[in-house]
């Protein structure tokens, strides 16, 4: 199975709680709260991926640490392993 990191930003009740992937720039995803951001975090990671011939890499959370562009979102927010979802694989 492939899996993605993906940073986590919640604002606050006020506002969407924010998905995005250090690997993959412009697959982002949201949710009204943390559980919904969550369930729909697959669904933007297939989509994005729809019709690559390969794979982006996916990096492991120490190689992140070593990425200077994303290292203090590290810090200030949340890190979920987001898999790839089985239709996707398809594509691989």
């Amino acid at each position: 199975m492939t899996h993605y990191l993906a940073i986590i930003e919640d604002a606050g009740p006020e506002f969407a709680v924010g998905v995005w992937f250090p690997d993959l720039p412009g697959c982002i995803s949201a949710g009204d709260d943390l559980d919904e951001a969550l369930r729909n975090a697959p669904e933007a990671l297939a989509l994005h991926l729809e019709g690559l011939r390969e794979l982006p890499r996916a990096r492991s959370l120490v190689e992140l640490k070593r990425d200077p562009e994303v290292v203090a979102d590290l810090k200030d927010y949340m890190v979920a392993v987001i898999e790839l979802p089985a239709r996707a694989h398809a594509a691989e």
